[in-house]
């Protein structure tokens, strides 16, 4: 006779934790919605129960996971959420978007191992700003940063290829524009691929594929 406990902790195994909603501490509810209005983020909800209780939920564009403020919905101190990560595929692009909106934001800035060149403030744990794209440009090491009203901190961060074994077996894009981002990188890999072979790739649909699988994957790019 099966063990019921085994079989219990063995389908508990199967079943999908998703981080969905993060909380952010405001003091005043409705400028935040404003702000965060202005970021472009969709409102999924502003609910109040009576005059002891709201809640307001906003999605960042092509999140999976939302942020929720409002009144009497959590004890923490009004700005004191800090490192607070958006990724993007186009720092720059995305940068320039939210001035557009007339939020505040730093320069795109680096980590260069604690080599303090810039004039910026620290940022996260003490880890010190250089100004300017990573110089190789690489996946994880560029930043900007903004802050809310209240002083929430957010930060940026450019990832266009993922570390090995952070995406397992689906390759999903979280807006059109992630999407288009991906092509335009596929058709310039697949650019210096014809120009190293001499000839014209007919089977180009597949090299593309291959290329965007393996980059959100962290695998080995095709040559």
């Amino acid at each position: 006779m099966a063990n019921v406990k085994d079989e219990v902790r063995s389908n508990d195994a199967n079943v999908d934790l998703k981080l969905e909603i993060f909380v952010i501490p405001v003091s005043d509810v409705d400028r935040a919605k404003e702000f965060y209005g202005k970021l472009g983020w969709r409102l999924d909800a502003d609910f109040a129960s009576g005059d002891d209780f709201r809640v307001i939920q906003f999605t960042p564009p092509g999140s999976g996971c939302s942020v929720i403020f409002g009144k009497n919905v959590t004890a923490a101190a009004p700005g004191s959420a800090q490192g607070l990560y958006l990724i993007v595929s186009d720092i720059v692009a995305a940068r320039d978007q939210l001035r557009g909106r007339g939020v505040e934001i730093s320069e795109v800035f680096h980590d260069a191992g604690g080599v303090y060149l810039g004039t910026d403030e620290p940022y996260l744990f003490g880890r010190l700003r250089v100004n300017g794209l990573d110089p190789e440009h690489s996946s994880y090491r560029s930043f900007a940063s903004f802050s809310d009203p209240d002083g929430n901190g957010w930060l940026l961060q450019e990832i266009t290829t993922r570390l090995p074994g952070r995406i397992a077996g689906d390759t999903t894009y979280g807006s059109a524009g992630d999407l288009s981002q991906a092509l335009r990188r596929a058709e310039a890999a697949h650019g210096e691929h014809e120009k190293r072979t001499g000839k014209r790739d007919e089977n180009w649909p597949d090299w593309y594929a291959a290329y965007m699988v393996a980059e959100q994957a962290g695998t080995e790019l095709p040559a």
